[in-house]
């Protein structure tokens, strides 16, 4: 009996990945992990505690208690979140700590869906569905942007495309598992697409995928 259909999707932050993820998530009827809010309540967890986001030690304190299932704190979308979830995503030990959560996670019977930045590449490298789901810089910092505004941040818009630069940089150039395509990941640019025509392709990636899955 093969194992669930685990589909993985990585990106950028506000590629576009965690509505794309729960739109998949919908249409084949799978469970959705959002790995970047584990790491945005370790984030938020420290630095309420009056920790530094910067000590590998406390960070990886606080990932190895997480409650995956207590992530609904508004705190965890803020703008700081996003910046304190980079900070500490970047330390070996907190990812390590946050290993197995997800792989028990996307080990469930029927399959799942998880969206991040190391899910195709670390956390689920033999998925059988990877999306590597991008968008310039210039327009994530506009979504971002927006999304901010209507949760009732006021931040300018060069504000917010600095951040994406600084996560992209602080991403990609990580010793843990830097934000990169697997080399088997289908690359969906949503630059230029609505929300619709992005979740309608990444439909056809995965139906895809399924299909040569059941043909093995």
């Amino acid at each position: 009996m093969k194992p669930g259909f685990v589909i993985a999707v990585d990106g950028p932050a506000a590629s576009g990945k965690g509505t794309i993820a729960n739109r998949l998530g919908a249409a084949f009827g799978l469970p959705v992990l959002d790995t970047g809010l584990l790491y945005r309540a370790v984030g938020v967890a420290l630095a309420r505690g009056g920790g530094d986001l910067d000590d590998a030690e406390a960070a990886a304190r606080v990932a190895r208690g997480l409650d995956a299932g207590a992530l609904e704190d508004p705190a965890f979308r803020t703008r700081e979140a996003g910046e304190a979830a980079s900070r500490v995503a970047a330390h070996a030990a907190v990812r390590a700590a946050l290993l197995d959560l997800q792989r028990s996670f996307a080990a469930r019977p029927g399959g799942a869906i998880l969206d991040g930045r190391d899910i195709g590449t670390v956390i689920c490298p033999d998925a059988p569905a990877k999306l590597f789901v991008t968008a310039t810089p210039e327009v994530r910092a506009e979504r971002r942007w927006r999304q901010l505004a209507g949760q009732g941040e006021t931040v300018g818009l060069d504000d917010v495309l600095a951040d994406i630069r600084v996560r992209d940089a602080r991403d990609a150039g990580r010793d843990a598992a830097p934000l990169v395509r697997a080399a088997d990941a289908v690359l969906l640019d949503t630059s230029e697409l609505t929300i619709e025509q992005a979740a309608d392709a990444a439909r056809r990636i995965v139906e895809a995928a399924r299909a040569r899955r059941e043909r093995s």
